[in-house]
């Protein structure tokens, strides 16, 4: 069974957000292969226990009222939002988040929430999203300098600090912010 699509996470198993597993779903009570390890914000607790499915199609948030993603963070956390009613929705009540160090968020681009392509440090953004760097140095409000240049160093994918890339699904850029423990 291939799993839902999700325009603004288009890979969550390269992401670690989806793993196969045979955990019945809480929702549905299905066993379908795969189950959410992201976050869920609601009432009960539904950790690891949702599956993609009831994700995609929305049924797990009008069931438990959960988000994947605080909406809120939806656009960066921006006043006033920076991108349409619909899509925060989608983001955060049908759209696999992901875990950070931090209280996550998801960034937009164009008018539009970006892709979440996932976690990296200073190898990865080097090799792959080098033109993510100027918004992860704007996000953490340092100059260049010495500084700056040992923070960067420092990312790392799976320890801390962290970097989030994300493509915008118009113009292909990527954008970034880090956080840590």
């Amino acid at each position: 069974m291939s799993l839902p699509t999700f325009k603004y996470h288009p890979d969550p198993i390269a992401t670690g957000s989806i793993r196969r597993s045979d955990t019945g779903c809480a929702c549905c009570g299905q066993q379908r292969g795969y189950i959410y390890v992201g976050p869920v914000f609601a009432v009960e607790e539904l950790s690891q226990c949702i599956c993609p499915w009831c994700i995609a199609d929305g049924s797990a948030h009008t069931r438990f009222n959960a988000e994947f993603t605080d909406a809120a963070g939806v656009g960066g956390y921006s006043r006033p939002p920076v991108v349409p009613n619909s899509v925060i929705e989608e983001v955060a009540f049908r759209t696999p988040g992901f875990s950070g160090w931090q209280q996550e968020h998801w960034l937009a681009c164009c008018g539009d929430a970006a892709a979440f392509v996932g976690r990296a440090g200073h190898t990865e953004l080097e090799r792959h999203w080098p033109d993510a760097i100027p918004s992860i140095q704007k996000a953490c409000g340092m100059v260049d300098g010495v500084d700056w240049q040992g923070y960067l160093r420092a990312l790392d994918k799976d320890g801390s600090p962290t970097a989030y890339i994300f493509r915008c699904l118009h113009c292909g850029r990527h954008l970034g912010y880090s956080d840590c423990h």
